[in-house]
């Protein structure tokens, strides 16, 4: 049993996938175990998806309900004590919705990304204007330190992919409309494509451009995602399962099932076989940026 992530994410949704196969093995239904435990289903719920921390003696109770025997109670108490870590971006709390809160933990604790965007820069490759330019536009009622602290965070972010400790590797592509879509006036813009030239030429980030000429592709149908991928643990298994993030307008999905994931992987494949190799999305890029400056 192990946690090997920074901030509290990955030991909250490994207690509750423990918790989790503990209730079934008890044969409870959500519905059973909240009646015997006086708690309410959606509570039930938030526990075993990882959604919100743990006290000790509430895991104590669940494994007294389900019948666990008393070394895996007393490692899954110990579990629970790890899901209070706070990472860096605990700070900022007030600014970022709680569904986020658990996107930001898993992406420290990441080993790979693979990332598809179809309208937007992503947000650990924007420049500072660029992120500003967007948050107010998604934000209008916000005031401006307000939106100062979210454009802190999101750059704040970025320093992931240029950590000295195991950066994650990420392939990413965009399509040619996030190039295309002048956010803010051109000068900014082209800076943006600018700062994306040289992202594509770190040695962890493999950078490509799916061109509006390939037609109808997997993107078209599956929308922006995000796969992540964990570290192994010693005996040779991933840390935490694969997991597809998916951004809604009105909220988040998090996929972690075999056949979710399986799709979203086939559906990178296509993507990522049909945009451009690196280089050629390097020239696009840069052609675009001189388009821009003109």
């Amino acid at each position: 049993m192990t946690t090997g992530a920074t901030g509290s994410t990955v030991p909250r949704r490994q207690l509750g996938r423990y918790l989790r196969d503990l209730r079934n093995q008890a044969r409870l239904t959500v519905r059973k175990a909240a009646k015997e435990l006086e708690w309410s289903e959606a509570k039930i719920w938030r526990i075993e998806t990882g959604q919100t921390s743990l006290r000790s003696l509430d895991v104590e109770a669940m494994c007294r309900i389900y019948g666990a025997p008393a070394d895996l109670t007393d490692a899954l108490m110990a579990l629970a004590k790890e899901t209070k870590a706070r990472g860096w971006w605990h700070s900022y709390g007030d600014v970022i919705p709680e569904d986020f809160d658990v996107y930001i933990g898993l992406e420290e604790a990441a080993s790979t990304m693979n990332w598809y965007e179809s309208e937007l820069v992503p947000g650990l490759f924007q420049t500072e204007g660029y992120a500003r330019a967007i948050i107010q536009a998604s934000q209008p009622d916000e005031d401006a330190e307000e939106i100062e602290r979210r454009v802190h965070v999101r750059v704040a972010r970025q320093t992931l992919i240029t950590r000295t400790t195991a950066p994650p590797t990420l392939e990413v592509v965009l399509n040619e409309a996030v190039l295309r879509r002048s956010v803010n006036g051109p000068a900014m813009m082209a800076e943006q494509l600018d700062h994306l030239v040289e992202v594509g030429r770190l040695p962890n980030v493999s950078l490509r451009v799916l061109p509006f000429s390939v037609g109808l592709h997997h993107g078209v149908m599956s929308g922006p995602f995000v796969m992540l991928g964990f570290p192994l643990n010693g005996d040779g298994k991933p840390s935490e399962p694969p997991t597809v993030y998916v951004d809604g307008f009105t909220g988040a999905l998090y996929l972690d099932k075999d056949h979710e994931v399986s799709r979203y992987q086939a559906a990178f494949a296509n993507i990522w076989d049909a945009s451009l190799d690196e280089a050629d999305s390097e020239q696009m890029i840069a052609s675009v940026a001189r388009e821009m400056k003109q």
